[in-house]
């Protein structure tokens, strides 16, 4: 299917474009589309990376505000606008090097996928965890992340219905908001978050009001208008109310699953853990959206249950019901680390098989030598 993607976005169109425009010239012609992806992702992990060292817990910008040097702040600037800006000219180089393809497609909104949440992640350290006084609670972190995802994975429904690619308005305005946030911690510190600005209220309650009005009265309610209007136009992919809504089954069982965890777990794990826990539903969310992106891509009909919703609710069965007991972590980082290498194999197979079956190479602009 010819790849299509609207956007509409005034920030987009009038400020990020132009500038865009211009850093494309500096790219050389030799470099493969697929690697400036793929480095923008790398960076978003290093720097994800880089802040966990600092601040495992989500602590150090509440209790202990010097923990992370000034440097990691503006580090995490920088890696942000880079990370964007490549994002942002991935499809524009594949264009001007005559090299798009459904891989580099599938590579860019599976790797948006993943990376969607490790920005979220790393955001929470700015603001830091509930600490009595200041900070955002682990509960609103956990909901914060599902809106996030939840709009990710409206975007992509919506093309699947559809078979066009509204770029969300929430993805320009979120990177720039991050980009200034690190610099503002970076140029006053921590404390900014850490103080009342307007009317007793934290520039973090703002943020939250944001996402959740942006998601909620904007996001939202424009994917169901495209989709009404793609119905009326009779241009809708799918015919039959079931066959559009299939997709959206798996993501809702994994957070209903996952916040029967969150909710009733005895140990209180999100708490004890929210790092480890939030990570693994990033990357959970992430391969559940990915195998949607690739039906979309091939028109082909997603199954109904995801195969990680069964070893999940196996998990959350035997924790909730206090079966783990004590070992309740311990099984949380067996589970995110199985899951994320789950993630990493099936990107790299889906990778191989479409490399091999559109005789190109992922990361070269050669094309491979048929056998």
């Amino acid at each position: 299917s010819q790849y299509s993607a609207v956007d509409t976005n005034p920030l987009s169109v009038y400020v990020m474009q132009p500038i865009w425009n211009k850093i494309i010239k500096i790219v050389p012609l030799w470099i493969a589309p697929n690697l400036l992806t793929f480095s923008g992702f790398v960076m978003i992990l290093v720097n994800y990376f880089l802040i966990s060292f600092y601040d495992w817990d989500y602590t150090a910008s509440g209790t202990s505000p010097g923990r992370v040097p000034t440097w990691v702040w503006l580090f995490s600037a920088f890696t942000t606008f880079c990370a964007y800006a490549l994002d942002s000219i991935d499809g524009k180089h594949a264009r001007r090097t005559q090299s798009s393809t459904p891989l580099g497609e599938l590579f860019d909104h599976g790797l948006d996928s993943w990376a969607t949440s490790i920005f979220v992640l790393s955001f929470f350290s700015v603001c830091s965890r509930d600490n009595g006084k200041t900070g955002v609670s682990v509960y609103t972190m956990y909901m914060y992340l599902s809106i996030v995802l939840f709009n990710f994975m409206c975007s992509h429904w919506e093309k699947y219905n559809t078979g066009v690619l509204f770029l969300p308005w929430g993805y320009d305005i979120s990177q720039v908001v991050l980009i200034a946030a690190y610099l503002l911690t970076g140029a006053v510190g921590v404390e900014v978050w850490q103080t009342p600005f307007l009317f007793g209220y934290y520039i973090t309650d703002a943020l939250v009001v944001l996402l959740i009005g942006f998601s909620l009265f904007l996001s939202f309610p424009q994917t169901l208008y495209n989709i009404h209007r793609a119905r009326l136009k009779k241009t809708l992919k799918n015919d039959s109310l079931y066959e559009g809504l299939l997709p959206l089954v798996s993501p809702l069982l994994l957070f209903v699953l996952l916040t029967a965890w969150v909710v009733l777990s005895p140990g209180n794990i999100l708490a004890k853990q929210p790092r480890l826990f939030l990570w693994m539903v990033g990357v959970a969310f992430s391969n559940v959206i990915c195998k949607v992106i690739i039906c979309q891509m091939s028109s082909t009909r997603p199954e109904l249950f995801h195969w990680f919703l069964f070893p999940l609710a196996l998990v959350v069965y035997a924790a909730v019901s206090g079966l783990l007991g004590w070992a309740e972590e311990a099984v949380l980082g067996a589970f995110a680390a199985l899951v994320t290498a789950a993630h990493v194999h099936y990107g790299v197979c889906v990778g191989r098989q479409l490399s091999e079956h559109l005789n190109i190479y992922i990361f070269s602009l050669k094309k491979r030598v048929q056998e």
